[in-house]
């Protein structure tokens, strides 16, 4: 074609209404273009056919060795390449392009080529091509399809936009739902740290009671046994207050143990171990006697609680959290009881669920109130409730793979109905009990260090019964001198002391002798969690206050592990 052809069809292409781009002639004109031909009269022309359509961002070069490096640095957004070249051609250099992009990107490839057949054509499509120019051009063609490949080209980089864009938002709104998550498991534990509060508060008063009953006994026996050793004490006449001077000191110490078992909570991570619901009902019953018995009692009002344990497996769980749901229904049913009447509490096997039945013959509950009463915050009782304690037994019972069902009747009473799996199908009946192991064989020499002189002279006279050799010490400074002077097969040691904690002392005395046992004493922790709080140089933890039973039970526990 002639050079005053090519002038006037670019005239009349720019004026052309077809050629008008949806993206507006602004956005079209900025997109980049670049031009890939071995012959330089067909670089020239389509350089003047795209200044007079308006484009005047584009490369072109006639060397299709260069094309590659061009394309990365210039990053067009439609490239015009020739077919045949010489060294690489069209269908290498189609290629070489679409290895830069990534998958996603949509960049229009238009083919220039004299060559139309139809392998041509399929050659060119399987290595990436858009489109195609037939050559000699038609210029409105020309600028007609490159203004649609640029308009698809802009499209496509506007969703991509609006996808980051969203991908983004979304980016941020997760974050905020894991804050907000993070601020409800943290509201979520002070509300429940705030419902025990409220619980151990219901029972403060009831806890007192006992634990001053307690006192009363030991100080009035005490008293007793005090003035009649001044008129000669026989064996006889002493027995009887001794005995129940220690029932009374027993009991004290099982206060304390349930006020333990109802606030205690396990380390996080934690296993579950199989729990017996019949023995966990029994607990729950006597650690809210206080609430059903006395203040109910001081109020006027008779409730009875009774227990109908069944023939059931063990469940696997938490046994802290699974004794605070029953004692907060157990509550709930107190309420429900304000003229008095009866709590009854069964277990059974039910298909291959436990059940555990909680039972009032109190006020009911509406069908509404039924329905909503385990929603948080939900009260019927006015600012004497919280709305927290049905939901937090909600929320134990679904942790533990559970469900409840709500049986209820305005003026008929409400049953509660736990269900929950079993733990390997071991039943509560041929679950072994360990019955109390006997004392130490042999006598032992012991070491026994508290920085308390009448509790060291107590331990002391305990061992001494059954014959041990005992010495003491007041200090960990001085046990630790005494150590190692002379050989001792056990050291007992006080948890809290001046200067060397009794966990300190067990590491020095570790150090010393790796073999001899160390048995710590605490008032801070029981048995049951004496693996949990061992240093690792305490071979067993006891629980105070001590009893010689206890003690005769540890002494045979950590030299049989010894011998072992």
């Amino acid at each position: 074609m002639e050079t005053s052809d090519i002038s006037i069809a670019v005239a009349s292409t720019v004026g052309h209404p077809a050629v008008q781009a949806d993206e507006g002639p602004d956005a079209l004109h900025a997109c980049k273009i670049l031009i890939i031909d071995d012959e330089a009269p067909n670089v020239r022309l389509l350089e003047r056919v795209l200044t007079h359509a308006g484009f005047e961002n584009f490369i072109s070069t006639t060397d299709s060795c260069e094309a590659a490096a061009l394309f990365a640095d210039f990053q067009p957004d439609l490239v015009l390449s020739d077919w045949l070249m010489p060294g690489i051609d069209g269908c290498a250099v189609i290629k070489q392009l679409r290895a830069l992009l990534a998958t996603d990107d949509y960049l229009p490839i238009i083919v220039l080529t004299a060559d139309i057949t139809p392998q041509t054509k399929k050659r060119a499509l399987s290595a990436g091509a858009t489109d195609f120019l037939t050559k000699p051009f038609d210029q409105i063609e020309v600028i007609l399809r490159i203004q649609n490949l640029l308009q698809s080209r802009l499209s496509h980089l506007t969703i991509q936009t609006q996808i980051a864009t969203l991908e983004e938002s979304v980016r941020q709104r997760t974050i905020e739902l894991e804050r907000a998550l993070n601020t409800l498991q943290g509201t979520q534990q002070q509300i429940i740290q705030q419902e025990r509060l409220a619980a151990l508060g219901a029972m403060a008063g009831g806890i007192a009671h006992d634990f001053n009953n307690a006192l009363s006994v030991i100080m009035g026996f005490g008293e007793l046994l005090l003035r009649d050793a001044e008129h000669g004490l026989t064996k006889e006449k002493a027995e009887g207050p001794i005995a129940t001077i220690l029932t009374a000191a027993d009991d004290a110490a099982k206060i304390v143990h349930r006020l333990h078992q109802f606030y205690g909570q396990e380390e996080p991570g934690d296993q579950r171990v199989p729990v017996d619901l019949n023995e966990l009902i029994e607990q729950a019953i006597s650690l809210t006697r206080p609430r059903w018995e006395i203040e109910a009692t001081a109020a006027g009002r008779t409730i009875m609680v009774s227990a109908e344990p069944g023939d059931i497996p063990c469940i696997e769980g938490d046994a802290a959290e699974l004794r605070e749901a029953v004692t907060n229904l157990i509550f709930n049913a107190v309420d429900a009881l304000p003229q008095g009447g009866t709590i009854t509490i069964g277990t059974s096997l039910v298909g291959e669920a436990v059940a555990l039945r909680i039972s009032d013959t109190g006020d009911g509950m509406s069908e509404r109130v039924r329905q909503r009463c385990l929603e948080p915050f939900f009260t019927t009782k006015g600012k004497r409730g919280t709305g927290l304690g049905l939901s937090m037994v909600f929320g134990i019972i679904s942790r533990h793979g559970g469900t409840i069902e709500i049986e209820s009747e305005p003026g008929k009473g409400t049953t509660f109905t736990l269900r929950l799996p079993p733990a390997n199908g071991e039943s509560v009946g041929s679950m072994k009990r360990a019955d109390a192991l006997p004392w130490s064989s042999r006598p032992l020499r012991i070491l026994v260090v508290d920085d308390q002189p009448i509790l060291c002279h107590l331990v002391c006279e305990q061992l001494q019964v059954d014959l041990h050799t005992v010495e003491t010490a007041l200090s960990g400074s001085e046990a630790l001198e005494k150590f190692r002077a002379a050989h001792f097969d056990l050291v007992i040691t006080d948890h809290v002391m001046a200067e060397m904690n009794g966990e300190a002392l067990a590491v020095a005395i570790k150090k010393i002798n790796p073999k001899t046992p160390v048995i710590l004493l605490t008032g801070y922790a029981d048995d049951s969690t004496a693996e949990k709080q061992s240093s690792g140089a305490i071979d067993l933890i006891l629980g105070k206050p001590l009893s010689r039973g206890a003690l005769r039970h540890a002494l045979f526990k950590v030299t049989a592990a010894c011998l072992a």
